[in-house]
């Protein structure tokens, strides 16, 4: 499966997609900058990401949480 599920603004020239990938038969929850190529309105992946298998999105949800706690104990959030 190759979908993304989630985008959203990093700023005014990159965003953020989270998506489902395959890739040497793995499947993988993949969190990826995306930038504006220079002179078009394409945008293309940067190396700035993080592929993890599905199986450790439990895992990941869970840090996710335990930030969010934190920032939030520490009116950041």
């Amino acid at each position: 499966m190759d979908k993304t599920v989630a985008v959203f603004q990093k700023n005014k020239f990159q965003e953020v997609r989270v998506g489902i990938r395959e890739f040497k038969g793995n499947d993988l929850v993949d969190i990826r900058t995306w930038t504006m190529t220079q002179g078009s309105e394409e945008m293309v992946p940067t190396a700035k990401g993080v592929s993890i298998n599905i199986h450790l999105l439990p895992d990941l949800q869970k840090s996710l949480s335990e930030v969010e706690k934190e920032l939030r104990a520490n009116s950041m959030l």
